[in-house]
């Protein structure tokens, strides 16, 4: 990633991809009050210097899937190249080094029972370097990565303006055939793909790509999220966060957390910690004054386990230089 200094025009673009990834360059620029041009020349700057990608997203559930957070230990000689192996895989996300660079932690989504069983109870306890795993089940998010405020920049008025239409509040089975499978994937590297060329990658119409994208969309099992590393917005301290909370007062402590700047992901999940966080600060002063400040004030949380963040591997999209 190159060194960018980010503007006022800047943010405010990363704000309006982080409201919606396919929002037309020329609704953001009147948004913000520039020319189309001038947003257009902003946009890929940016993704030049790889401080923005816009990915399209899978919402397993819709479609029956289990989300699983993964914690691995390696020998230091393999944590790396672990790492890069769970990234490459197309079911996993938000591929971290943790602490002295020998745990790894990743979230994946499994299609099945069988897929689930192949990925833990096979492939990665038989890599020899790898010398212990622990995965749990997510429960339920009360914060993700879409709605962190260190994105946020424009006001309440302009942000209106750029909101899409919620999902449609639905319970019933969603099924996607292997048009939408190739057009789901397609998206997954290029949330911004041009219609034309998701026609190209499906064998459809443009018509039809726009109708599917937007029936998926609709649905709630397509969303966009916005990939920027967090210290290009001068955020510097990353950890991952293991609680361990009172049963009866988890939700109470995900909504508390899912109410500070500092918590990008929050979720309640099975295991012995049940809850995780992620939370990104500007440096190491301002992750002590989270944890003592205002995680410390929660009498429920029985134990917690801070993990920095050494190395980011994947977040929401492709595989990053390691």
């Amino acid at each position: 990633m190159d060194t960018v200094a980010l503007d006022d025009v800047d943010r405010g673009l990363l704000h309006a991809l982080q409201i919606d990834g396919r929002a037309p360059l020329r609704t953001i620029a009147g948004v913000i009050g520039v020319s189309e041009n001038t947003i257009a020349r902003r946009y890929q700057r940016l993704r030049s210097a790889g401080v923005l990608r816009v990915v399209g997203v899978v919402n397993g559930a819709r479609l029956g899937y289990t989300a699983w957070t993964i914690r691995l230990q390696c020998t230091p000689d393999a944590a790396t190249g672990v790492a890069k192996a769970l990234a490459d895989r197309p079911d996993t996300s938000w591929v971290y080094l943790l602490s002295g660079g020998t745990e790894i932690a990743c979230s994946t989504q499994a299609r099945s029972t069988s897929e689930r069983d192949a990925l833990l109870l096979s492939k990665l306890p038989r890599t020899k370097r790898v010398t212990a795993v622990s995965a749990h089940s997510l429960l339920r998010a009360f914060r993700l990565p879409d709605q962190w405020p260190g994105l946020h920049w424009l006001n309440a008025n302009q942000s209106a303006e750029l909101r899409p239409e919620p999902p449609t509040p639905d319970t019933s089975p969603v099924t996607v055939d292997a048009s939408d499978q190739a057009l789901l994937d397609a998206l997954s590297r290029d949330g911004r793909l041009g219609y034309a060329e998701l026609a190209a990658v499906t064998n459809s119409s443009d018509s039809t790509v726009r109708r599917r994208m937007e029936h998926l969309r609709r649905a709630g099992v397509l969303g966009y999220l916005i990939d920027v590393p967090v210290g290009a917005l001068g955020f510097h301290a990353e950890a991952r966060l293991f609680m361990t909370v009172r049963p009866r007062a988890v939700v109470a402590v995900a909504e508390t957390l899912a109410g500070c700047a500092e918590v990008s992901f929050v979720a309640v999940t099975t295991g012995p910690s049940n809850l995780i966080a992620a939370v990104a600060c500007r440096d190491n002063a301002d992750l002590y004054r989270f944890l003592t400040e205002k995680v410390s004030m929660l009498d429920a949380v029985l134990s917690m386990e801070t993990a920095p963040v050494i190395r980011t591997v994947k977040r929401a999209g492709a595989l990053l230089p390691v």
